[in-house]
């Protein structure tokens, strides 16, 4: 027979029942408060949209104000455009935005027209071959602070091959302008060209529009004038966006085509009679050739005096073909030269000394005594003291304001 709850043990019969009671008085008060809910509103059926909302639905939006007509950037392509620049590689950037967006719908995309990469250094290195083969030079724009670090590689290329290379970037120069969300700071500096002062021939940070007018106009010269090289301007955000408070004002200096300069004529005189009057000349030349009218000034220069040519490759300088194209033979055909005139070279005692190996920097001369060298080229016009890519000294007798012809 089953214990009854008394018979349990620890529960008593009062205990019992108490529960029982607490139980039910729980149960009843639950169903009360179902009671007292609100009975749910029967389902409205939703009216049809009256005039007002179907016009604010379906109507064409207001036009947008417009706030200003012009920007600091409108005027930069316009000046852009007086230095017949064809196209600009840009890694989109807000440092920039300015001069992009006024390039895409002030200037219609056309000279410069933009060119989106995904790198700097992609951009900066289609500058370098687009001037090498243009022979003039192609803008570029990067972002701020890590932008031109991306860059410098590239940079450091077109400086050692002393290519024009045309290198803008964005900067926020006032910190209050900057925004507070943090990333335009690291992105902004005092002095942005600081990193890559060293290998390129000029650069500024114009805080007006004339200052860039005239500052543009100057770096493209700069740039042209060999040596050739990349110039840097760094321009601010705000220079770009802002509306132009007064466009009459402004003046775009006019740029006069870049003169190459020439050898002393008395040095390239004397010169000329040393290479008639050699018993085994020969031409050596490095980053001589810049068009199609140096090539051919440089052959018939090999043709008229029967010497052997020696093309060190720092451009396309000699045919490959031709018969007086000697590099092959560079090591015999040097140790027999009684004249050698060095075109453009970049290191002309490394060239001279070893071709038997291009690697390996040796003090041995492969020239006989009494061997005369003329050089003829524009390195020294422009050297910088921290990064020594210009090779041994090269002693010279006749020095000229320009080119050089000497006599060693």
């Amino acid at each position: 027979m089953a214990n009854s709850p008394s018979d349990l043990p620890g529960i008593g019969r009062r205990k019992f029942l108490k529960g029982v009671t607490i139980g039910g008085a729980t149960a009843l008060a639950g169903a009360e408060a179902q009671a007292a809910l609100p009975t749910p509103p029967k389902a409205v059926a939703a009216t049809l949209p009256g005039p007002k909302l179907i016009a604010a639905e379906t109507m064409p939006p207001d036009a947008d104000p417009v706030l200003q007509s012009s920007s600091g950037g409108d005027f930069m392509v316009d000046v852009l455009k007086t230095l017949n620049i064809d196209y600009i590689t840009i890694t989109c950037g807000s440092t920039f935005r300015g001069l992009h967006e006024a390039a895409i719908n002030h200037g219609n995309n056309t000279k410069p027209e933009v060119i989106t990469c995904n790198h700097e250094e992609i951009g900066v290195a289609m500058a370098h071959g687009y001037a090498k083969m243009e022979g003039k030079p192609m803008a570029t724009a990067c972002h701020g602070t890590v932008g031109l670090q991306h860059a410098t590689m590239a940079i450091y290329n077109a400086w050692c091959d002393r290519v024009p290379v045309y290198v803008m970037i964005g900067n926020i120069l006032e910190a209050d302008k900057r925004s507070n969300r943090g990333a335009e700071w690291p992105h902004s500096a005092i002095d942005p060209g600081l990193i890559v002062r060293d290998f390129t021939k000029w650069d500024d940070q114009p805080i007006t529009l004339q200052h860039f007018a005239e500052s543009a106009v100057r770096a493209y010269k700069i740039a042209m004038t060999p040596p050739m090289g990349p110039v840097l301007l760094s321009l601010d955000g705000e220079l770009q966006e802002n509306p132009i408070p007064n466009r009459q004002a402004l003046n775009i200096p006019k740029f006069a085509k870049v003169v190459p300069p020439v050898g002393d004529s008395g040095a390239l005189a004397e010169a000329a009679k040393m290479l008639v009057t050699a018993e085994n000349p020969v031409i050596i030349c490095d980053r001589m050739s810049r068009s199609q009218a140096g090539i051919d000034a440089l052959v018939a220069l090999a043709e008229t005096l029967q010497c052997a040519v020696i093309d060190v490759a720092g451009r396309l300088n000699f045919p490959s073909r031709h018969p007086l194209n000697q590099t092959a033979s560079s090591s015999t055909v040097v140790s027999r030269a009684d004249v050698i005139l060095a075109i453009e070279m970049n290191d002309v005692w490394g060239s001279l000394n070893n071709f038997s190996d291009r690697i390996v920097r040796s003090s041995r001369s492969l020239l006989e005594p009494g061997t005369k060298t003329i050089t003829l080229g524009n390195r020294d016009l422009y050297i910088k003291a921290n990064y020594q890519d210009f090779g041994r000294f090269s002693t010279c007798r006749l020095p000229a304001m320009a080119k050089q012809a000497c006599r060693s």
